[in-house]
């Protein structure tokens, strides 16, 4: 699926935003705004999976084995549930969360998000 306009300039922030903190070192930054882009990139296969492959990295610079094994199996199915339309609504994708749990959208994201 293609995201509509607004909704990819937005995730198209969120990933900018997320590449930066990566770059200064501050993972935990950069794993909040990997959430966000999470949340608007889900009907994208690509933007999903980028989500997940970027949290995957941040996952083993914090050497946080979990959410290694979260993002591995997430990077597997993410793609696929998002071309088949299976998408939790508002999921932030770490593997601090069941990966097909809906979850609330943050305010300023819903009306993107509709």
């Amino acid at each position: 699926m293609t995201l509509k306009p607004k909704r990819l300039a937005a995730y198209r922030d969120e990933a900018a935003l997320a590449k930066e903190a990566l770059a200064k070192g501050d993972l935990d930054e950069a794993f909040r705004r990997l959430e966000r882009a999470h949340i608007l990139g889900q009907p994208s296969a690509g933007a999903h999976s980028w989500a997940h492959w970027t949290m995957l990295k941040v996952g083993l610079r914090r050497r946080d084995w979990r959410e290694v094994r979260g993002q591995i199996i997430r990077l597997a199915a993410g793609g696929l549930l998002s071309w088949m339309g299976r998408l939790p609504v508002g999921n932030t994708g770490g593997a601090d969360v069941p990966a097909e749990a809906p979850m609330p959208v943050p305010s300023d994201l819903v009306e993107l998000c509709q």
